[in-house]
């Protein structure tokens, strides 16, 4: 049995440029990091007498060929990979799906990491989040982005320059553990309740960018703009461990992102915002994700246990986190993981 492990992602700055139909006019650049909360991937070889394959989600699927999976990550990752022997795949999270932390991506990257584990078929780490890119982006047309494939490939506080012509380039933002404490301490996750698939809200987005015809377009691309000038300026104030000032541009980050499309925000999010700033001292904050629900993140610096209590009393639990600073790997029954992780890099 092989096992992969791969952290979901936390945006910091620059959502939303990672999307074609913006970086193809203007470049994308997202800052984003990756948390210890994880996708796990179990694939196991089933005896050839068996002649079936079974994947278990939240579904359970009995499949004699490729093109009989439903799943569609795991039918294109399949048979990009030519992965024909007789599978058991499962797959499990810490955190729900439809929550803005990069699930799809983080499923699809755990399942190619494993499947080139399982094949002895290492590859660097650009390559299988490119991969996980030409599967969603390209064979599926889903409307999503790069910025989710990359962080779970690569782990850690990472910058994603995005050219024109689609091509990434990766970077590393230097974070001491003390500028990590404070942030974890500081930017407080909650999870709202609410389940919901980013294609919807990204989909409006991606045409709104596209069509210069639509009535949104010039608002959408100025709010991108600015997105993405904002998303260097945090770069920066993580250079400068000014963590508080990473929180202020976190609001206005925030503000900005409210005019891609009424479906980002909810009037109920909203409210409580505004009274959690007023009531706590809450630097910044937003909607973790495309928007429209999930997890938010609250910056306090220093009424934490308060805010604690009264986003509980509103059905929203803490959900404590810390960043990550590894990416998808092989965490069981790989007999070379060393080697293998080393050829990957």
């Amino acid at each position: 049995m092989i096992i992969s492990q791969t952290p979901f992602r936390i945006t910091l700055g620059g959502g939303g440029t990672d999307l074609p139909s913006f970086y193809r006019e203007h470049g994308g650049f997202v800052f984003t990091m990756a948390i210890d909360k994880f996708m796990y991937v179990m694939l196991h070889r089933l005896p050839v007498t068996e002649r079936k394959s079974i994947l278990r989600y939240t579904q359970v699927e009995t499949v004699s060929t490729i093109d009989e999976i439903r799943h569609p990550l795991a039918r294109e990752a399949f048979r990009m990979m030519n992965l024909t022997d007789y599978v058991e795949l499962t797959s499990m999270a810490d955190l729900p799906a439809r929550t803005g932390l990069g699930s799809s991506g983080a499923y699809l990257v755990g399942l190619l990491t494993a499947i080139r584990a399982y094949q002895r078929n290492p590859a660097p780490l650009a390559q299988v989040a490119d991969d996980a890119c030409r599967i969603e982006m390209d064979i599926l047309r889903e409307p999503v982005g790069k910025q989710d494939q990359y962080i779970a490939a690569f782990g850690g506080f990472r910058t994603l320059e995005i050219a024109k012509d689609g091509a990434v380039t990766v970077g590393t933002v230097a974070v001491d553990s003390t500028s990590a404490m404070e942030l974890a301490h500081k930017a407080r996750m909650y999870y709202t309740g609410i389940q919901r698939s980013a294609t919807a809200v990204l989909k409006n987005q991606d045409e709104a960018s596209r069509r210069a015809d639509r009535p949104d377009h010039a608002r959408v691309v100025d709010s991108l703009l600015k997105i993405k000038e904002i998303g260097r300026r945090i770069r920066q104030a993580f250079l400068d461990r000014d963590m508080d000032a990473f929180a202020r541009l976190m609001d206005e980050h925030w503000q900005s992102k409210r005019q891609l499309s009424a479906s980002v925000s909810l009037s109920s999010i909203d409210g409580l915002y505004d009274a959690v700033k007023r009531d706590f001292g809450v630097l910044g904050g937003k909607i973790i994700g495309a928007g429209g629900g999930g997890f938010v993140l609250l910056y306090c610096p220093e009424k934490g246990r308060a805010l604690d209590e009264f986003m509980a009393a509103q059905g929203m639990p803490r959900v404590a986190w810390f960043p990550c600073m590894h990416g998808s790997r092989i965490v069981a029954d790989l007999a070379d993981s060393d080697d293998y992780d080393a050829q990957r890099r």
